[in-house]
């Protein structure tokens, strides 16, 4: 018996990855566009160079002799909320490269390198070119460069307009000079640099804030009538590779700086105490510098009490050095020369047995109006 065929005849035309939301022309455009970023970050031992399959690093072109690598990987948080409604991405970029370099300081390395990882709904080109941007801006800022990254174009995950970033920033020092905790003794003097604002942690709880203030993004800012709140919140995230890199110079080595820590998430209750050992604790005297004036609205405003302010926002302080207290004027003095404001803001001392990590004094100086 002869088989029969039915041939069915074709209604549709053939299936594209942009039928299924994922516009192939517009990524590889976007390499192109961002190329000229890329290049304005190259330092020795990376030419910048976009594309390939892998990026490459000469870590003895960048002049270390025995190196051991330090590395970070960090996002924005919900900060990412405020840029899409405010449509102001660069500073994002910025964020981005600084919670990761930051990170890799707390080691004594200097960043050398930077990726980033760019996922969305649905490419939208001048968006993605405004974020890598401000992660070349960063990266300049930083010292390191931007030798490559990923752009995911992910309909179904991410809704049409929105965006979300990580980043990962490879450092590195000599390996008998890194910043060891163990170096930390009783009587070090902490040092305080200050910080741009909420940099990019807590804004969860910034959120519920200006919820609850009533307040627009695109109104003046409480705090600061000459800018909109949004802009004022979206201050990016301070970077602290020169000012570091200047203590190491004026001090002669890397571990003249006993600890360094970078005051992120958990705030100047739990970030303090990763760079010492646990019978020592960090003896903070709130007194000594004057709380910056959106920390003062956000506690007003959403009513929230000084030790939870503590435990998450860095409330004006962006990293804490511990130093002999005969290299606190030569610290100072170098912190100072790259522009950024330092000031001696406490102590270490002996940790009472079953004691606080730190302890927080004159807190109830940030209750007074």
């Amino acid at each position: 018996m002869e088989a029969i065929i039915s041939k069915k005849t074709k209604t549709t035309p053939p299936l594209t990855y942009r039928d299924a939301g994922v516009n192939i022309d517009a990524g590889d455009a976007l390499i192109g566009e961002i190329s000229d970023d890329a290049k304005r970050t190259r330092r020795p031992g990376a030419d910048a160079a976009l594309g390939g399959f892998g990026a490459l690093f000469d870590v003895k072109a960048a002049g270390y002799q025995d190196p051991l690598l330090v590395a970070a990987t960090d996002g924005v948080g919900t900060k990412l909320e405020l840029a899409q409604a405010m449509d102001n991405h660069r500073g994002l970029g910025i964020d981005l490269v600084a919670m990761c370099a930051n990170d890799v300081l707390a080691q004594g390395a200097m960043p050398l390198f930077f990726l980033d990882y760019f996922a969305t709904g649905q490419l939208e080109t001048h968006i993605a070119k405004t974020v890598v941007a401000g992660i070349a801006d960063g990266c300049v800022d930083a010292g390191c460069a931007l030798i490559g990254g990923e752009t995911a174009e992910m309909p179904g995950i991410y809704p049409k307009g929105s965006y979300d970033l990580a980043g990962f920033c490879v450092g590195a020092v000599e390996r008998d000079d890194m910043i060891d905790p163990a170096r930390a003794e009783n009587g070090d003097i902490a040092i305080a640099i200050a910080s741009h604002g909420a940099h990019a942690n807590g804004f969860s709880l910034i959120r519920k804030v200006i919820e609850l203030s009533g307040v627009k993004l695109t109104d003046p800012a409480p705090f600061n009538p000459e800018q909109t709140l949004g802009d004022a919140l979206l201050r990016p995230t301070a970077i602290y590779a020169k000012p570091i890199a200047a203590v190491i110079k004026a001090l002669g080595q890397v571990s003249a700086i006993h600890g360094l820590a970078h005051i992120t998430g958990g705030g100047l209750v739990e970030n303090p105490p990763r760079a010492y050992g646990k019978s020592l604790a960090l003896d903070l005297d709130l007194s000594t510098w004057t709380l910056p004036p959106v920390f003062q609205w956000l506690k007003n405003a959403g009513g929230i009490e000084a030790g939870e302010m503590a435990r998450v926002f860095n409330c004006g302080v962006g990293i804490l050095l511990y130093v002999n207290p005969d290299d606190v004027e030569a610290t100072l003095s170098a912190i100072q020369s790259t522009g950024h404001t330092a000031w001696v803001a406490g102590q270490l001392i002996d940790r009472a047995e079953n004691g606080d990590a730190v302890i927080l004094n004159n807190i109830d100086i940030w209750d007074q109006d």
